[in-house]
């Protein structure tokens, strides 16, 4: 690692360098021992199609957003922290190459690089980083994470009932447990899993019963069947540069 970055006037001017890019509309980034060690421009696979964001690396949050001006503005800030992220390298796809998937409690999604290199380069930065922030704290790797959105466009009919077909009046809605496209019909229920959002989530209608049934087991049968249900948590051109 580069702690010996931590305190430096040049790590403090390039932080303060994103926190200006951002504006307003992004939170503050500059505390005590962080370093911000990289970053890059990755293609986000999101729910309609895969979006260029701009990623920044730090060595103990990943944070990133969607461009307006690149160098000068971005917006949309996201920030990560490292010690709940899992890595998965996926295979390439007729629309994505050198993808891996991010995958976090609260979110997880799909990014690919500009080259294999590329890829590479952010993979092993970001592991080097979580292990050394495991060691530091003594924490476990994390074993609970969310489920990846499956983008529209990969289906046009719905995942669970396979009858139901889209259109621009019968809209596609995604199960927040499992990620599927579903119709409304089949995603009715709304279940509140406290390690995503403090709100009732839409699920469909196979991982509602699975929730309930969890839930059942749990204890949670002596309910009052109008209360909400609550899911228990469980225990190319190089586009990217790195400090070294």
């Amino acid at each position: 690692m580069v702690d010996h970055l931590a305190n430096t006037e040049i790590n403090s001017q390039r932080i303060a360098t994103v926190e200006n890019c951002f504006g307003a509309s992004g939170q503050p980034l500059a505390v005590p021992g962080r370093v911000l060690l990289g970053e890059g421009i990755l293609t986000k696979e999101c729910r309609k199609k895969p979006k260029p964001r701009i990623f920044f690396l730090f060595n103990d949050i990943l944070v990133y957003g969607s461009i307006v001006i690149n160098k000068r503005k971005y917006n949309s800030q996201h920030i990560i922290p490292l010690e709940d992220v899992t890595l998965e390298t996926l295979p390439d796809t007729l629309q994505m190459k050198n993808r891996w998937m991010i995958k976090t409690s609260k979110k997880s999604f799909v990014v690919s690089a500009a080259s294999l290199t590329e890829r590479k380069e952010w993979i092993s930065h970001l592991e080097e980083c979580i292990r050394h922030l495991l060691t530091k704290t003594g924490r476990q790797p994390s074993t609970e994470h969310a489920a990846p959105w499956i983008p529209d466009k990969a289906t046009d009919i719905c995942m669970r009932c396979t009858q139901t077909k889209f259109s621009t009046l019968t809209r596609r809605h995604h199960c927040r447990k499992c990620g599927f496209v579903v119709c409304g019909d089949c995603s009715k229920q709304k279940f509140l899993m406290p390690r995503l959002s403090p709100k009732p989530l839409r699920v469909c209608s196979l991982c509602y019963r699975q929730l309930m049934a969890e839930e059942k087991q749990e204890g949670g049968d002596q309910r009052q069947p109008e209360q909400i249900h609550s899911a228990k948590p469980r225990n190319s051109q190089k586009s990217s540069s790195f400090v070294n």
